[in-house]
């Protein structure tokens, strides 16, 4: 798939990685349709930096929580643009809950948002997208094929939705390709201190914790390369080979 000029929709643009995609494909001359949910301000950000790239950057709100909104997403996102061929799903939620300290609403905020959020977007895409189809990259994440003591609910999740993307390929093949990516630690979370940043760098193969950078190259390469789908290419600097 050659890049620019296409139409793409990212969720969870506001912040994060979400956002770096967002702006490194409208740096690349993709039209790219900006979700948000609480991160107006960083979503309104976005749009102002892509549109210096001469692209279109338009603004839509929605609860991915909601199956209704997230499967209508991808169809307001082809309207807005006039087309739709990419969409990076990279809206998520992601809390630190030993297991004795889960709680139902817990686990409901995180399989509503990552996993069954993430699902009805793809669905909504692949009508979106017509007999033309495109490409879907889902976000997932490196604790989908690790079991962090810390975080149970949120590698549920993660391996979901690894299973959905292999599983979405094989059901939209051929029309439409759908891949993920898996980061390890990229922009660690807020409540890390400065010493577990640290030690998680020491204790990675390649020194160093990510940037967001390595995951928008790694999402590039899965949208370029026809000859792939099913896979989720693992962004982590070696911490599962350590």
């Amino acid at each position: 798939m050659v890049l620019k000029g296409k139409a793409a929709l990212v969720t969870g643009a506001g912040r994060r990685v979400g956002r770096a995609i967002a702006y490194g494909l409208a740096r690349r001359g993709v039209h790219v349709a900006l979700h948000y949910h609480a991160s107006e301000a960083g979503a309104k950000a976005t749009a102002m930096e892509a549109e210096i790239f001469g692209v279109r950057a338009p603004l839509l709100h929605a609860d991915l929580s909601s199956a209704a909104e997230a499967e209508a997403l991808a169809g307001r996102a082809r309207e807005a643009l006039g087309a739709l061929d990419i969409v990076v799903s990279g809206a998520a939620v992601m809390e630190r809950r030993r297991l004795e300290d889960v709680t139902p609403a817990d686990w409901d905020r995180a399989m509503d948002l990552n996993v069954r959020g993430t699902f009805f977007v793809a669905k909504g895409a692949a009508a979106a997208m017509g007999e033309a189809g495109g490409a879907i990259v889902n976000i997932a994440d490196v604790a989908g094929f690790e079991r962090w003591r810390d975080y149970p609910v949120h590698c549920l999740s993660k391996a979901g939705v690894v299973a959905m993307t292999e599983l979405l390929a094989k059901l939209l093949a051929p029309r439409i390709r759908v891949n993920a990516v898996a980061p390890g630690a990229v922009l660690p979370p807020q409540e890390w201190s400065n010493e577990t940043a640290r030690r998680i760098a020491d204790t990675t193969p390649l020194r160093r914790l990510g940037k967001p950078d390595d995951v928008f190259n790694a999402v590039v390469f899965l949208l370029e390369n026809d000859f792939v789908t099913g896979e989720t290419l693992v962004v982590d600097g070696g911490r599962r080979v350590r």
